[in-house]
């Protein structure tokens, strides 16, 4: 069954209505779900669906030549493979698609082009010859996102310019990726949320009607199953040096955020050799450099900003308990990795994804004019601030720290300040004067607004002062089950 993807869907839908020829470009990560969501939207239309591969440009040719001319293209009366790469796109407006638009995808389309680096040419001179005025929708679709931004769409590309669409598919929000396990209870939710992410590939692998402890043990620590290897499978395909990644990969989920600290803990003396390893890891979307939400242009060029994340949720889930006890998975000891390493750590382990789930409902607020005001940036925030201090003489002292949420309105005049916890117990009037007190300097001149999502619901006195103020209290079933 096909979950979610609405966006994608009416975003295809709307180019396949507009008259005239129309080149789309569609690209993500692997395992991102691109060739599901496309052949979603070829559904009960006609359509031609290649799939490149790996191969020399003579048999990619000869593959592809034979599926369209079994699409019954005039050509197919004359010929058994087409001579040239131009004759056979210059086939696509006579698919015997009647009055309908002849739709065309082609998946992992970096493929073809490593096997002959003039196929974009040979596009872009048929695009603008006749291709762009036909009844014709040309999807380009692919995984190798370094190739698409920085050649394909890139100005020295012969397609720049020509795509009339382009869309970087992401993995799923948290709202589509809990239609997986629907049934849950608004915890669980959460807790495989964490442990999958939003990747369609991965989420499809769990059971809903298995607890979330038995889909772990089944279908992730399980030597055999899908998701046991799959980390494994993906560095090695995208990668070469799959031990120094292992080992970054490994720095960054166990918490060095920093690239000096990325360095020493993956043991690579130089950080410029670490800088790139990571670059290479954005360039997949496994990690990401995470600023500060008011972080100005300028200074996210600088190199030395910025912390690094994995942006993978199973990525973390592996790496911090996976991958840390692979001996004893080798040896089939499951029970015992889950019940010593897992279960021990796997709330806790919850709490940062628990943020991007609080994110995910703030953004659903603003979509429903349900904030006090519309903010224009939202995300986290570090730096100097004051922080509650009982032995300083005015109660307060600077320091470095962190607010979970800021959404900043325009102007910078109004300011929504957001803390989760995701915790066995109440949050507390205390920790609330914690968040209270940082940006207090601010407040001579912008308005506040404190947002508090909380797991375990609220004490006495901290929900005796949301009923006197404007404090807003957001409970787990509240955040999980908004839509």
């Amino acid at each position: 069954m096909f979950i979610g993807r609405e966006a994608e869907l009416g975003f295809l839908e709307g180019k396949y209505a507009e008259p005239g020829g129309q080149l789309v470009i569609l690209y993500g990560r692997r395992r991102v779900g691109k060739t599901e969501t496309l052949r979603e939207f070829c559904r009960g239309k006609p359509h031609f669906f290649y799939s490149c591969t790996q191969s020399t440009d003579r048999v990619q040719l000869n593959r592809f030549s034979k599926q369209l001319l079994k699409e019954g293209v005039p050509a197919g009366r004359y010929i058994s493979s087409f001579e040239d790469w131009e004759a056979a796109f210059h086939s696509l407006p006579e698919l015997p698609y009647g009055e309908r638009k002849r739709l065309v995808v082609i998946d992992e389309f970096p493929y073809m082009c490593k096997g002959n680096s003039s196929i974009p040419s040979i596009l872009q001179n048929l695009w603008d010859g006749e291709l762009r005025d036909s009844n014709v929708m040309i999807v380009l679709c692919g995984s190798a996102m370094s190739f698409i931004e920085n050649e394909l769409l890139a100005e020295k590309n012969p397609l720049y310019g020509r795509a009339t669409g382009i869309y970087k598919m992401k993995e799923m929000g948290f709202y589509d990726a809990m239609r997986f396990f629907s049934d849950y209870p608004a915890r669980d939710k959460v807790i495989a949320y964490a442990v999958l992410g939003g990747i369609p590939h991965y989420l499809s692998q769990w059971r809903p009607e298995l607890s979330v402890e038995e889909n772990i043990q089944k279908y992730i620590l399980t030597k055999g199953c899908a998701l046991y290897s799959e980390v494994e499978f993906l560095l090695h395909q995208e990668l070469r040096e799959t031990p120094v990644y292992n080992a970054v990969i490994e720095a960054v989920a166990l918490g060095s955020t920093r690239l000096n600290e990325i360095s020493q803990r993956s043991l690579i003396e130089d950080t410029s050799k670490t800088s790139v390893y990571l670059k290479n890891l954005m360039e997949l979307g496994i990690v990401e450099r995470e600023f500060s939400v008011d972080t100005k242009p300028k200074a996210r060029a600088n190199s030395n900003r910025g912390i690094y994340r994995l942006t993978d949720n199973f990525f973390r889930f592996w790496y911090t308990f996976g991958f840390a006890n692979i001996s004893a998975l080798e040896d089939g000891d499951v029970q015992g990795v889950y019940e010593y390493a897992v279960k021990p750590a796997l709330h806790e382990f919850a709490a940062l994804p628990f943020e991007n789930v609080c994110k995910a409902f703030v953004r659903e607020l603003q979509r429903d004019n349900a904030l006090p005001f519309r903010y224009s940036q939202m995300g986290r925030w570090t730096g100097k601030t004051t922080v509650r201090n009982p032995d300083a003489p005015s109660g307060v002292s600077v320091a470095e720290t962190e607010i979970d949420i800021l959404a900043i309105g325009r102007d910078a005049g109004e300011y929504l300040v957001g803390e989760c916890k995701f915790k066995g117990r109440p949050f507390t009037y205390s920790e609330y004067l914690d968040t209270a007190a940082k940006l207090a300097p601010l407040k001579e001149t912008a308005r506040f607004t404190y947002a508090l999502f909380s797991e375990s619901g609220f004490d006495e006195r901290l929900t005796a002062e949301a009923e006197k103020t404007g404090l807003l209290l957001y409970p787990l079933e509240t955040i999980v089950n908004y839509k």
